[in-house]
């Protein structure tokens, strides 16, 4: 994918909760760094910023397998783990609420894309081995192209973040690519007015 040119960001998960961990609190702020200025980037030209959320329920109706069997929610709605974290700023970004790792699971992202008339997301957030990555995989499904950032996605365990992105660039050719080499332009049809 000559140029890395993505026509929106999706950024996946910013948020308090999945923070608590000590490998994603190390690098908290480089990525919130990473991911403002892509949002700015993107924003310049007038590619949609879209932020995807988790957000639970407490009554657990919404809660994932995994959740229910350690009888440990997380993101629930209306609580600080559920913010997005301190500094990202994504003023004017379309919000998008998910309850699975895939930001496309019962969500209006497809239609959003679609609507758009984009083909190819920049993809940024935590956690690479999951919600990054079947995200990335039902993008793919969808023949959407995906740019991941390298200084904008994250993982528990750095070693599964570089395996993860290595898997997707192989079996979907879906580049990881250093933050400097991102560009976004404008869906076809939409520019950005002065």
């Amino acid at each position: 994918m000559a140029g890395h040119t993505a026509q929106a960001l999706v950024i996946v998960d910013m948020q308090v909760d999945y923070f608590n961990d000590g490998e994603l609190e190390r690098c908290r702020d480089d990525l919130v760094a990473a991911c403002n200025t892509l949002a700015e980037r993107a924003g310049a030209v007038g590619a949609p910023v879209i932020e995807v959320r988790t957000e639970h329920k407490s009554d657990r109706s919404t809660w994932a397998l995994n959740m229910r069997d350690d009888d440990s929610g997380m993101v629930i709605e209306d609580t600080p783990g559920a913010d997005p974290v301190p500094g990202l700023r994504t003023e004017g970004a379309i919000t998008v609420i998910k309850t699975r790792d895939s930001a496309f699971f019962r969500t209006e992202l497809e239609d959003l894309l679609s609507s758009r008339g984009i083909e190819t997301i920049a993809l940024a957030g935590v956690s690479t081995e999951s919600c990054i990555a079947t995200t990335a995989a039902d993008a793919y499904a969808r023949d959407l192209r995906v740019i991941l950032v390298d200084e904008a996605v994250a993982s528990v365990d750095p070693g599964l973040n570089r395996r993860t992105q290595e898997q997707l660039d192989q079996q979907y050719r879906q580049p990881t690519v250093p933050l400097d080499a991102v560009a976004f332009e404008a869906p076809r049809g939409q520019q950005l007015t002065a």
